[in-house]
C-alpha cells in the first residue's frame, strides 16, 4: 500500500470514527503578523516587479515559518485537518501578482509545509491529515464580468481545468491527503477544477475530495444563482468524500442550508462558517463560545461529519469548538431512493411518482424555422424570449439545438448557452442539450453549471468511438 493510500484509509476510519474536526481561517492568523512587503518577497521575489503584499500564498515559500507556526496553533487547538496556505493557488489568482510560473511550487511547498507539521502532532490515537485548499479563482465562468454584455466571459471552462489540474499536482505532491474545493461561487468553475483533478488522478496518485459551496445571503443561493440543492446535484458525479459550506454566513445563518444539504447528501457533510457576519469595521464578533454552542447544535441535529472555521475564526474557535463536538456521533449519510436529479438554478427531481415532464422544444434551429432564422440572424435577444415563453408557459425543460448546415454550431451553442446563463427565469430549468455532433455537446456541457440531459449519443461512428463518450461527457460536466 502506497503512503497516499494508507493515509486515505486511517482518514476514512477517522470519519467512521467521530466527527472531525477542522481548522480555522489562515488569514486571520496571517494578519496578527503584521507581514511588510520584504516579508512577502524574501530573497526569492526580492527583484520581482509587482508589489506582493497580501499574496498570501507566497508566504510558503518566503516565510515557511510564520504558516508552520499557523498550522501548529490549530493542531494544539485539537483539529484532525489543516488546510494548506494555498487558497490563491491558481495562475488565475497568482497573474495578479506576476506569480503564474510559480503556480505548481506554491502548492507543493504549502503542502509540504503542512505535512511536516501533521506528521509531527500526528499520534496513533489521533492521525492529523492534510487538506490541499483550492480557492473559487477571481474569475467566473457562468457570470460576465461585463453588464453590459451578459455573453461575455473573461476565463473559459478548458483554462480552469489546467489551472486546477496545476494546483492539484503541486498539493498531491507536496503531500496532500485530501483536496478541499472550497468557498464555491460558480458551480461551472466548480466542475471545470473536478474535471481537472480527475485528469491528474488519472495520472497515478487518487486522493478523496471535499467540495464545499458558499451561500453568500440569505436568498440561499450562490453567488451563479443555485439553490443549495441544485448545486449538490451538479456536482454529484464527482462522488467526493463530503460535500459541505463554507465562507459569507455566520453559523446560525448557515444552518437551515446546512441542514437541507444533510438531508439531500448521501455522502458525509462538512461546515465551517464564520465567524458570525461582518461588523461596520469589517471584524468578525462571533465568540469560540456561541461558536461551540452552534458546533454542538449541528452535531446533536445530526448534520455533522466535519466542523471547523473560516473568516474571523482562530485557534481558540476551533479549541472550543472541537471541545463541543468531542463524543457526540458522526452523521450517517442516508441511503436515499434512486431517482433522477436535475439542476439548473433550481432542482428537478424525476422519480416514479412523477407526472408527465415537459421538455420544451422551440429553441431548436432544426425543429423551429423561425427560432433558426433568429440565430442566423443574430437577433439572441427575440431566442431568448422564445426559450423564456416556454418556461412561463410550463416547460420543466429546455432543449436547445444548434444543428444546422450553414451554422458554425460549436459557436451557436456556446453563445446562446452563455446567454441563456444569465436569464434567471430561463437557468433556474435543466437544459436538454442536443446535438448529433459530439463536439457541439461538449462545448455545451462547458457552458451549463447545472446538470443537464444530453441528446444523444449516436453510435453512427461504431461503437469503438462512441461508446467511451458517455463516461466523457460526465467528466466534462453533468451526468
Amino acid at each position: 500500500m502506497t503512503d497516499h493510500a494508507a493515509r486515505t484509509a486511517r482518514l476514512l476510519a477517522a470519519f467512521d470514527a467521530r466527527i472531525l474536526v477542522l481548522d480555522g481561517a489562515m488569514g486571520t492568523m496571517v494578519q496578527r503578523y503584521a507581514l511588510e512587503e520584504e516579508d512577502y518577497r524574501g530573497d526569492h521575489f526580492r527583484a520581482h516587479g509587482p508589489r506582493l503584499k497580501g499574496n498570501a500564498d507566497v508566504l510558503n515559500i518566503t516565510r515557511p515559518d510564520v504558516i508552520r507556526a499557523i498550522h501548529a496553533e490549530y493542531l494544539a487547538a485539537g483539529a484532525d485537518i489543516i488546510e494548506t496556505n494555498t487558497f490563491s493557488g491558481t495562475w488565475i489568482a497568482q497573474a495578479d501578482y506576476g506569480l503564474e510560473d510559480w503556480v505548481f511550487e506554491l502548492n507543493r511547498a504549502g503542502a509540504a509545509l503542512a505535512r511536516a507539521e501533521a506528521d509531527a502532532w500526528s499520534t496513533p490515537d489521533k492521525p492529523r491529515f492534510v487538506a490541499g485548499a483550492m480557492g473559487p479563482t477571481n474569475r467566473t465562468a457562468s457570470i460576465s464580468p461585463d453588464v453590459n454584455d451578459p455573453g461575455k466571459r473573461n476565463i473559459t471552462f478548458d483554462e480552469l481545468v489546467g489551472a486546477y489540474a496545476e494546483a492539484a499536482r503541486g498539493l498531491i505532491a507536496g503531500g496532500a491527503d485530501v483536496l478541499l474545493l472550497e468557498t464555491i461561487i460558480d458551480t461551472l468553475n466548480a466542475k471545470a477544477a473536478l474535471y481537472g483533478i480527475e485528469q491528474v488522478m488519472a495520472e497515478g496518485t487518487r486522493v478523496p475530495v471535499i467540495i464545499s459551496a458558499t451561500i453568500t445571503d440569505a436568498s440561499g443561493r450562490i453567488l451563479s444563482g443555485q439553490t443549495t440543492e441544485a448545486f449538490w446535484y451538479s456536482v454529484r458525479h464527482a462522488r467526493p468524500l463530503a460535500v459541505g459550506l463554507n465562507c459569507a454566513l455566520g453559523p446560525a445563518e448557515m444552518r437551515p442550508y446546512l441542514e437541507i444539504l444533510s438531508n439531500i447528501a448521501d455522502v458525509r457533510v462538512s461546515c465551517y462558517a464564520n465567524a458570525g457576519l461582518p461588523n461596520v469595521f469589517g471584524g468578525y464578533d462571533e465568540t469560540p463560545e456561541t461558536m461551540a454552542g452552534h458546533a454542538r447544535d449541528f452535531a446533536e441535529s445530526g448534520f455533522l461529519n466535519l466542523i471547523g472555521g473560516c473568516c474571523g475564526t482562530t485557534p481558540d474557535h476551533i479549541r472550543a469548538i472541537a471541545k463541543a463536538v468531542e463524543g457526540l456521533a458522526p452523521r450517517v449519510p442516508p441511503t436515499l431512493p434512486v431517482v433522477t436529479r436535475l439542476a439548473g438554478l433550481e432542482p428537478l427531481e424525476i422519480g416514479p411518482d412523477s407526472l408527465f415532464v415537459n421538455i420544451g422544444e422551440r429553441t431548436n434551429v432544426t425543429g423551429s424555422r423561425a427560432f433558426r432564422r433568429l440565430i442566423e440572424a443574430g437577433d439572441h435577444e427575440k431566442a431568448l424570449e422564445v426559450a423564456r415563453q416556454q418556461v412561463a408557459s410550463g416547460a420543466q425543460m429546455v432543449d436547445v439545438n444548434m444543428d444546422e448546415g450553414l451554422l458554425d454550431s460549436v459557436a451557436a451553442m456556446t453563445t446562446f448557452l452563455r446567454l441563456i446563463a444569465s436569464e434567471p427565469d430561463i437557468s433556474r430549468v435543466p437544459l436538454v442539450l442536443d446535438s448529433s455532433r459530439f463536439d457541439v455537446l461538449l462545448a455545451g456541457l462547458k457552458c451549463v453549471q447545472g446538470k443537464c440531459v444530453v441528446n444523444s449519443i449516436s453510435l453512427k461512428e461504431g461503437r469503438g468511438r462512441s461508446w467511451p463518450r458517455p463516461a466523457r461527457c460526465g467528466g466534462s460536466g453533468p451526468r
